[in-house]
């Protein structure tokens, strides 16, 4: 039986170390998965409009007000 009285978190250091190997990988993964939807995001639709400003909600407004009238 492995001593776990010296652990706050109740783990040996080998399964202390597998577990922070777990989770460095997985953050690690996630990190990546966040930072390529945001440039995805941002190749959509940046978060700083040009000088046009957002022009495709203008337009998604304006098929709005064409088709709620319908919708009613």
């Amino acid at each position: 039986m492995a001593d776990r009285s010296g652990s706050i978190s109740g783990l040996t250091e080998q399964e202390a170390k597998e577990f922070h190997s777990l989770f460095m990988t997985s953050f690690i993964v996630f990190t990546i998965i966040c930072a390529i939807a945001h440039i995805l995001v941002w190749n959509w639709r940046p978060w700083l409009p040009g000088v046009e400003g957002y022009s495709m909600i203008e337009g998604a407004q304006d098929v709005l007000n064409t088709i709620i009238p319908f919708l009613a």
